[in-house]
């Protein structure tokens, strides 16, 4: 795991201004502690920062091919790169090293751009081949690693691992991207290609960037995840394929030559990672769980039951509101952009107390969307005889109706079916091509424009965020609109707050995560697989709960999908309460975007505990302290 950075000039002749390739790198050294390492030819620079995990002394980079004209600086893991090297050597290929990086540079020799097709990974990684003055820079199929890019015709291509590499640079722009903003209110998170900074781009999962000289970057996906034809199978070989399919997918992801454990979250996707963790190491597993001292909020309960059912080296931690300011500024410094994904902040000081015991930690992530895990799928199936129903019912006698029940206040509100009748209103008037924007959003589009000024309103009204999902929905290879909604789940959701959330909090600390739930052959698989392999009835993740329930605890078996819920409306009512109002009210550039009465309004029903608006305030909440932190020039903006 690393973090990678690199400049490349217009016509790939000009000099690379080497004190900047440094300076960008110096940037990302928290993403590598172990070491560095730059390489420069005429027109172009490539620089790493290392963490050092496979082939610790003899890794380094950039790594070359045997006569040096194919190099490549390497964010991540080539999971299945002891086959690919034997397949190599057999073409006759030389290895210098015993790390998975050197199967990249021999993959291109060997198959071009095709390479990577064959690679079973989490990866990000700059390719230069020297002979044809080409430069492609590519990301894993599910978006695990990060890469941002940045071009003009003048100044060239610049890249980095984190959008910090390039702003660097002293010509970029610290500019707000209004469309960004628009999204991120209702997603909580910028999709890309878009991030908060006009100019920077991000490349998304399954995508490559080619630039040679005096043309523009091309971007181009190299892989579609497809969910046809579905496969032919009965209910037990569906869970004997999966049983040895994650299986081998953990195994891969347990070869480290450094300390390695696993995040223990207590919920069936984290527990059945340990579970075959603890079959297939002589050791304990060392697991990591966090909580709060609100019981409501907090389940280290299951993580323990676990940890005691496999004889772990258990570290159990709880997150106190003793310096949230410190705390939310770190997470937005670890982001560059705001990410109001609540779980970012346990999730960073989990990956700081882990750190002191290890370099590596498996994690559960990927299984929602893999087997459908979320109750919405469920609901959406669910409630088909609901919206056949007439449209004044369902979109303006129910909605009226709910708006007059309590708010659930303060428990957690993915816990209450307070929360799912009064999002029945919005799950009638949004696409069912955005399931996540029915039952999740932050603000709605109505919402947002109650909110922007009056020039923003006018502005950003016509454009829908939900259609953002929707384009998502409407590109996946699939028929259903269960695989529909999980593909734009993948290209969405997982890919722009969870993938994210987890690459940026853990490798703050210099942590390198692995889900064997987003393993390529895994993905591949179950996304053929027919629909009652997932959902059944009100029952979502139906095969890993068959297949591996097992092997936990039976309260963690039975248990049913709960997210990890964070309590920031009632930190925004104690903790943060006078810093919150502070940022929120008093910082002028906020006025340019929002309305100040409309914000007034939402902290005061806050604060009176009639609505609970936390999710809602704490997206504000972490724009106002990101632009106070990375915006000069905040009037300047383009649409």
């Amino acid at each position: 795991m690393c973090g990678i950075c690199g400049i490349a000039t217009p016509d790939l002749r000009q000099p690379v201004d080497a004190a900047l390739l440094r300076c960008m790198n110096t940037r990302i050294v928290h993403r590598g502690p172990d070491s560095d390492g730059f390489y420069t030819d005429d027109g172009l620079g490539m620089a790493m920062r290392r963490l050092a995990i496979i082939d610790v002394r003899g890794g380094d980079q950039p790594i070359a091919n045997e006569n040096g004209q194919v190099l490549v600086t390497f964010n991540g893991e080539i999971f299945n790169f002891q086959e690919l090297r034997r397949e190599l050597e057999q073409y006759g290929h030389r290895f210098a090293t015993s790390s998975d990086t050197e199967v990249i540079v021999h993959a291109y020799e060997q198959w071009g751009d095709d390479a990577l097709l064959r690679f079973n990974g989490m990866f990000a990684f700059a390719l230069w081949d020297r002979q044809k003055r080409r430069l492609m820079l590519a990301r894993d199929r599910m978006g695990k690693k990060p890469l941002y890019w940045w071009y003009d015709p003048v100044h060239g291509l610049l890249w980095g691992s984190e959008a910090k590499c390039i702003l660097a640079a002293p010509w970029v722009e610290r500019c707000i991207e209004p469309l960004a903003l628009h999204h991120y209110l209702t997603l909580q998170y910028t999709p890309d290609p878009l991030t908060m900074f006009r100019g920077i781009v991000q490349l998304p999962a399954a995508h490559k960037l080619v630039f040679e000289a005096g043309a523009a970057p091309k971007i181009e996906r190299w892989r579609q995840l497809d969910f046809e034809p579905k496969l032919c199978l009965s209910d037990g070989e569906a869970i004997e394929q999966a049983r040895v399919l994650l299986r081998e997918a953990v195994a891969r992801r347990l070869i480290a030559e450094v300390p390695l454990g696993a995040f223990l979250s207590g919920g069936i996707d984290s527990s059945i990672i340990v579970a075959l963790m603890a079959e297939q190491m002589t050791a304990p597993v060392k697991t990591f769980s966090i909580g709060f001292d609100e019981p409501r909020f907090s389940e280290t309960r299951y993580a323990r039951a676990v940890a005691r059912h496999y004889a772990t080296d258990h570290h159990e931690f709880i997150f106190r509101p003793d310096d949230l300011t410190a705390t939310i500024e770190a997470v937005i410094d670890a982001c560059d952009e705001p990410l109001a994904d609540p779980a970012a902040l346990p999730l960073f000081e989990l990956s700081r107390q882990a750190r002191q015991h290890v370099t590596v930690a498996l994690c559960g992530d990927g299984g929602d969307e893999t087997l459908a895990g979320y109750q919405r799928y469920a609901l959406d199936e669910l409630l088909r005889p609901y919206a056949a129903l007439p449209a004044w019912i369902t979109q303006r006698a129910v909605p009226t109706a709910v708006r007059w029940l309590p708010d659930p206040a303060w428990i957690p509100e993915d816990r209450s079916p307070i929360t799912g009748l009064k999002r029945l209103a919005q799950w009638s008037a949004v696409t069912p091509r955005a399931s996540l924007v029915r039952w999740g959003s932050y603000f709605s589009h109505a919402d947002k424009l109650a909110l922007y000024t009056d020039h923003w309103r006018d502005m950003l009204a016509p454009i829908d965020t939900a259609e953002v999902l929707g384009a998502a929905y409407d590109s996946a290879h699939a028929k259903s609109h269960l695989d529909r909604t999980l593909f734009a789940d993948h290209v969405t959701y997982l890919a722009g707050d969870l993938l994210p959330k987890t690459d940026r909090m853990s490798m703050a600390h210099a942590v390198e995560v692995r889900a064997p739930l987003l393993d390529d052959w895994w993905i591949e698989w179950t996304a053929r697989l027919p629909e009652r392999f997932k959902v059944r009835g009100a029952q979502t993740k139906w095969l890993l709960r068959r297949a591996f329930g097992d092997k936990l605890p039976p309260d963690i078996a039975a248990r049913g999908k709960q997210g990890f819920s964070v309590p920031v409306g009632q930190w925004l009512r104690r903790e943060l309460r006078a810093w919150a109002h502070e940022r929120l009210l008093e910082n002028p550039a906020l006025r340019e975007w929002f309305r100040p009465e409309a914000v007034a309004q939402l902290l005061k029903e806050h604060d009176h505990g009639r609505i609970n608006h936390g999710k809602r305030l704490w997206a504000l909440l972490l724009f106002g302290v990101w632009m106070e932190r990375y915006t000069t020039n905040n009037t300047q903006h383009a649409l």
